[in-house]
């Protein structure tokens, strides 16, 4: 007799870009200044994987406890620690990771940084041109101004601007715009397939998107606190 053929388990992989949490004493006060962020911009942990790193806080498993269930109370679920020992850990907590890269801003020279005179006779950033393509993995972090990609910004990418977002070619990751508190901050590309969209804290997640804006050029503006697309056709 023969046997029924199994089915096959299949697996793939999926990379991502995490906020890596690093909380300091004291805690009521880090605390204090995690809220007000989250009041400046309420979205700014929405749909984002979050890595609590424990390195410079001492705790044992019940500070710990107490910690992720703070940051759970503020919508901020924590999907793995850092900096901290296996040894102390229950089934109630998340695990502890290993094997990831840190990745920062992309190294921009400063002749593709324009500036403006600010108050004291000074320049300070106003935009900010990358000339290449954000690949996955990659955060583009330009908390003064506008940022401008000439090309495509990958899946599994981010890009954060205190302004505008100008997107010469797919955008595919994550755009965060008005960052800063603009709510006149908006976003443009020439091929919407992005993961997520933001404006001053307000988002829209990829299915959240009109299925016949997916793939054109589009701008995305706050129209009364919510996020409204438009396509550029």
């Amino acid at each position: 007799m023969t046997s029924a053929a199994r089915p096959s388990i299949r697996f793939r992989g999926h990379s991502l870009i995490a906020l890596v949490v690093v909380p300091e004493e004291p805690v009521p006060d880090w605390l204090a200044h995690l809220d007000a962020l989250a009041q400046r911009s309420p979205g700014f942990f929405a749909s984002r994987p979050v890595i609590l790193d424990m390195s410079h806080l001492p705790h044992d498993k019940d500070s710990l406890r107490a910690l992720v269930g703070d940051l759970f109370a503020r919508g901020i679920r924590v999907m793995g620690l850092e900096g901290t020992e296996e040894a102390i850990l229950g089934p109630d907590l998340p695990p502890v990771l290993s094997g990831g890269n840190p990745t920062g801003q992309l190294d921009i020279p400063t002749d593709r940084i324009k500036g403006q005179a600010n108050g004291n006779g000074t320049r300070r950033p106003a935009s900010l041109l990358v000339d290449k393509p954000v690949r996955s993995g990659q955060s583009i972090c330009f908390p003064d101004g506008d940022v401008t990609i000439v090309g495509s910004v990958s899946s599994g990418a981010e890009v954060i601007a205190g302004g505008s977002i100008h997107v010469y070619g797919t955008l595919r990751g994550r755009a965060v715009a008005g960052s800063g508190g603009d709510p006149k901050a908006r976003i443009y590309c020439r091929k919407l397939e992005a993961e997520l969209l933001m404006i001053d804290g307000s988002f829209r997640t990829d299915d959240e998107v009109q299925p016949d804006l997916r793939g054109r050029p589009v701008q995305a503006w706050l129209d009364n606190g919510a996020i409204a697309i438009a396509s550029l056709d």
